[in-house]
Parts: structure tokens; C-alpha cells; sequence
């Protein structure tokens, strides 16, 4: 029986992969290593097929056409063996003991009579381009090392939203939400999370540094530049998470108020790189995605643009673009994105 099963999504990714992959040899045959190389060009293919003949217990190499970070999911889920599932990308990694705490859970829990669907656990921004790490936990904001229900969640810091890297969700909640992400889209691993938290009854958080998370590189989707460029792609994940928020589906008002503070983030970040661009173009996209979320649902909106950041970013004029980009600023050396 197979406990996790984990998906790298590897596109052009031969200098840095097996980085990720070898983090993952902890000698459990529990694993189930989805490599999923996505029409790559250069030697990623020959590298899963090498990694798939020397672990062939734990490591399946699966060769697609190109569709993008969205659609290896998408195949990882298809094709996943694990009773829980979880995401690697290929730049990132995992620390090999807290990997094994992990799975130690996991298998503890299959023995439980509740059934868990969620686990989370911290990650460790490392940039390498200032030369900074910084984790993130949840320290104070989750119970730890039980069971709980989104009804014991405590207060979560901005700096703590529940990203896919801190997430393993059980693979039958991802597949019972209907999840599936679009193709040729960066940013889906917004809707990968969010997507299944009605779905999610149960949840046990680890404080374990587990995810290595790397950014600082130049032509990195979360590097801003590119960010800027890929706005349109930004928007259209923005709006498919405004399409899943169904108040009816969400029972729980703690859980309801950390999906809205979830849109307020994807909000801001949208609207924060419009103005950054600062064309009449962006402009328009930007006047144009408010707009979306206010003809969507109303009530959701208000919901947005009465939150601090709701209120900042709909600052007009020079002066109110002055103070959202110096907020934006301040934002990021403090926690270290982009």
C-alpha cells in the first residue's frame, strides 16, 4: 500500500531535479515518486527514466505532451497509488527527516477511526538571491500534533496562509472536489489549495520544516517581472477562485472567513502588479477585475473591499498608487516572496 504519493512536475528542469528527487530517498517503499515530465526539450526525460530503472519500487517516470504546472497535476493525480497526495516542484525540496516524521503520521493515521484529510506542515522560504531563509509556521494559529476541525483554527497571520506547500491533502478529497486545473496557467497551485478546503473535515498540523521553497531565480514565475508579464494569467486564476467560493458549500464561518481572506490576497496581489505596470492597459484590467468580483457576488465583494487590504488597494489616484506599492514593498522584505 502506497501512504504518499508525491508529483514533480519537471519542465526543462535536467540542472536542478535531482535535487528534488533525491530528498525523497528515505528508503520507504510507503512512497510513490511521480516524475512527470511535461515535453520537455532537454535531458529530463532521460533523467526520470534513469531514476524510475534505479527505484523501480517507489519512482514511475510518466512522459506528456506540454500543457503546462496545472495539467501535471492533473496526470499526477490520474495516476496516483497514495492515500495522500502532495506536490514537489522540481527547483524545491524536502528536508529528509522531517519527510520521515511525516509519512510516520501519515501511517499512524491510517490506523486512526477518524479519518484525516489534511495535514500541514511548515516551509522555509530560501532565496537565494539575497542570501535570506525564513520559515513559515503555524505556530499559535493551529492546534499541534492532533485532530482538529476548521472550528479550533485560531487567528492565521498574513504571513500564514495555508499554501500548496505546506499542504498533503488525501487524494480522494482532491478527487471528490472535481479538481482540475487549467493547462497552459501559471499560479494554479492558488486553486489547488483552495479549491478542496470545503471538502476538509479534519486536519493535523506538524511543525516541521518540510518544504524547501527556492525563489531568487530570474526567470522563476514568482519573480516579479514575470509576474508582471504573465498578469493575464494571474487574473484568470484570481477569477477561477472567485468561481469556487460557494457560501452554501461552506458551513463553517471561521473557514468562510479565511477563503475570503484567501481572494483578498489573490486581489491584491492582481491589483498590486496592474499598478506596477502602470499602462492604461493594466489599468483597465484592473478596473475590469473588480468589476468581475462585484457582478460575481456582491456580498463577496464587500467582503473584499471592506478588508484593510480591500480598502488599500482601491486607493485612487497618485497618491493612493504611492501608498499600495509602498505597502507592497514593505510586504515583501518582511516575509521574502518574489
Amino acid at each position: 500500500m502506497k501512504v504518499l504519493t508525491i508529483v514533480i512536475p519537471c519542465y526543462n528542469s535536467a540542472a536542478y531535479m535531482e535535487r528534488a528527487v533525491e530528498s525523497l530517498l528515505v528508503g520507504s517503499d510507503e512512497l510513490d515518486i511521480l516524475i512527470i515530465d511535461d515535453g520537455s526539450s532537454d535531458n529530463t526525460a532521460v533523467i526520470a527514466d534513469e531514476y524510475e530503472k534505479k527505484y523501480p519500487n517507489i519512482i514511475r517516470a510518466i512522459h506528456k505532451k506540454n500543457g503546462g504546472h496545472g495539467d501535471v497535476i492533473n496526470t499526477g493525480l490520474k495516476y496516483a497509488e497514495g492515500i495522500y497526495f502532495k506536490v514537489l516542484d522540481s527547483d524545491d525540496w524536502f528536508d529528509k527527516d522531517s519527510l520521515k516524521k511525516v509519512l510516520d503520521i501519515l501511517k499512524a493515521m491510517l490506523g486512526n477511526s477518524t479519518v484525516l484529510d489534511m495535514l500541514i506542515t511548515n516551509y522555509v522560504y530560501e532565496n537565494m538571491s539575497i542570501g535570506k531563509s525564513r520559515s513559515i509556521n503555524y505556530k499559535n494559529a493551529m492546534p499541534e500534533e492532533k485532530i482538529f476541525t476548521w472550528n479550533d483554527l485560531g487567528y492565521l497571520k498574513s504571513s500564514q496562509n495555508i499554501l500548496m506547500h505546506s499542504v498533503i491533502y488525501r487524494t480522494e478529497v482532491l478527487k471528490s472536489c472535481g479538481l482540475e486545473l487549467p493547462k497552459h496557467t501559471f499560479y494554479v497551485d492558488n486553486i489547488f489549495v483552495y479549491m478542496p478546503l470545503p471538502y476538509v473535515n479534519t486536519m493535523y498540523y506538524a511543525n516541521l520544516d518540510l518544504y524547501r521553497y527556492f525563489i531568487g531565480r530570474t526567470d522563476q514565475s514568482v519573480n516579479e517581472k514575470i509576474m508582471i508579464q504573465r498578469i493575464d494569467q494571474q487574473i484568470r486564476v484570481t477569477k477561477l477562485m472567485i468561481d469556487c467560493y460557494n457560501p452554501i458549500h461552506i458551513e463553517c464561518k471561521k473557514l468562510r472567513k479565511y477563503m475570503i481572506k484567501y481572494l483578498v490576497m489573490m486581489m491584491t496581489v492582481s491589483t498590486v502588479l496592474l499598478l506596477k505596470d502602470n499602462t492604461e492597459q493594466s489599468l483597465n484590467k484592473k478596473k475590469e477585475l473588480w468589476q468581475y468580483l462585484r457582478f460575481k457576488d456582491q456580498a463577496l465583494y464587500d467582503e473584499v473591499d471592506n478588508s484593510l487590504l480591500g480598502s488599500i488597494v482601491q486607493f485612487k489616484g497618485y497618491l493612493g498608487r504611492k501608498i499600495i506599492l509602498l505597502c507592497y514593498s514593505l510586504s515583501r522584505k518582511i516575509f521574502g516572496f518574489n
